[in-house]
């Protein structure tokens, strides 16, 4: 393949970014990330109303889902790309322009059937449509930072989201409603996708043929990771929607309570999944890498419990202070919550191992397990209310992690016997 030139192509002499510099700066993003979304379910728990919460539970939900789907059609493929400067250059710029146009397609007509709509819920799925093309392309930008060998741009960019939206949302009166609040929360994302965005565009100017629909090919590889998303994420969430919508939704307010509580380890389990698969390739041996799995996720699972024990004898003067109302609800489901983790750390580990081993094992069990979970959350939720469905969602983990080890287990011995 003949290598592109241009007046911004990086020159044979410049050295390459450090890889450790890189990955801490990666890790670093994922981190601040994480924290943005904890501070901000929190300050919204502590300003809000219980029913104002669960509202805004059931947007940010969607929200939550709208931006897993982005990153799996959008910037899961863009880092796996290779060749030349400028043609990931143009990779880059038709990611984000992709976005950017899918953002307002969709942001436009939600605003606009949601907006004669009564009701907190629909006045925040108005705020939702307003602000995210802002949302959805800054994410976007972050997955170009990688691919371009950026991380340091992006925690840039993710430090300054940070500093802007606590103070915005700190501002706020209790009472306020979660319309208000998303509107101000995706606002916030403004200077952090300027920077990124203006810096991106100097990187990548002179590139031409920029041509975003390229992305709607059939053989993008978008499609593959968008229905992995959704088989093995997305199906328990549209549940708790559903839930929420159709229920109850204060169950979705105590549910995303909790889950907010256990950030910590969301970032853990992130940075698994993002670094584990080189690090296990490194390792002699299909057996060393079964080791290296399992002794990580029994690690990360002894973490989740030890985080349970810690959050359940938290007084209730400082929960409160953590998640205001919304606390009565969450402290009653952190042993049920713990315990999904626990589990969702070792089903985590072990479809790592999968991935390695034998990468088409996954989707099976991902779909057949989601839908368990799927039935888990709304069985437990008729049988015992919002404990029940937190009960469910946790048996639902426990089948999954489960099946994922035994597979993992028969893939072991098909190594052996080979």
């Amino acid at each position: 393949m003949t290598r592109e030139t241009g007046a911004n192509t990086p020159s044979a002499a410049t050295p390459a970014p450090r890889t450790s510099l890189t990955s801490l700066a990666a890790v670093a993003d994922q981190g601040v990330s994480a924290l943005t979304n904890i501070v901000v379910v929190i300050f919204v728990a502590r300003q809000s109303t219980a029913d104002d919460f669960a509202s805004f539970a059931v947007v940010y939900t969607v929200i939550a889902l709208l931006l897993g789907a982005t990153g799996a059609y959008v910037g899961q493929p863009l880092v796996l790309r290779k060749g030349a400067d400028l043609t990931l250059h143009r990779h880059c710029r038709e990611a984000a322009a992709f976005t950017l146009v899918g953002a307002v397609a969709l942001g436009a007509p939600l605003a606009l059937v949601t907006f004669a709509l009564p009701g907190e819920t629909a006045a925040g799925f108005t705020s939702v449509g307003l602000v995210l093309p802002i949302v959805l392309t800054q994410d976007a930008l972050r997955y170009a930072c990688s691919l371009l060998l950026l991380p340091h741009l992006a925690l840039a960019g993710d430090v300054l989201r940070l500093a802007v939206v606590v103070p915005v949302l700190a501002a706020q009166s209790h009472g306020t409603g979660p319309g208000q609040l998303l509107l101000l929360w995706g606002l916030s994302a403004l200077p952090a996708l300027l920077l990124c965005g203006g810096v991106l565009a100097w990187r990548t100017r002179g590139v031409r043929g920029v041509r975003p629909t390229r992305l709607l090919g059939h053989r993008h590889l978008g499609r593959r990771f968008v229905v992995e998303f959704g088989v093995g994420n997305a199906g328990s969430q549209l549940a708790i929607v559903g839930l929420g919508l159709l229920a109850n939704p204060l169950a979705v307010g105590a549910l995303r309570g909790a889950s907010t509580l256990f950030g910590p380890l969301n970032v853990l389990l992130n940075s698994v999944t993002a670094f584990g698969p080189p690090l296990l390739n490194r390792k002699p041996g299909a057996h060393h890498q079964a080791r290296a799995a399992l002794g990580a996720g029994g690690g990360l699972a002894a973490f989740a419990v030890c985080w349970a024990l810690v959050l359940t004898v938290l007084p209730d003067s400082v929960g409160r202070e953590l998640l205001g109302d919304t606390w009565d609800s969450v402290s009653g489901i952190l042993t049920a919550t713990g315990s999904q983790y626990a589990f969702i750390a070792l089903g985590t580990c072990a479809l790592l191992l999968l991935r390695v081993l034998t990468p088409r094992a996954t989707l099976p069990i991902q779909l057949i397990f989601s839908a368990v979970s799927v039935i888990a959350l709304l069985t437990g939720y008729a049988i015992g209310g919002i404990l029940g469905a937190a009960w469910g969602l946790a048996i639902g983990s426990a089948a999954k992690a489960a099946a994922s080890w035994l597979r993992a287990a028969l893939e072991l011995r098909t190594v052996v016997r080979a």
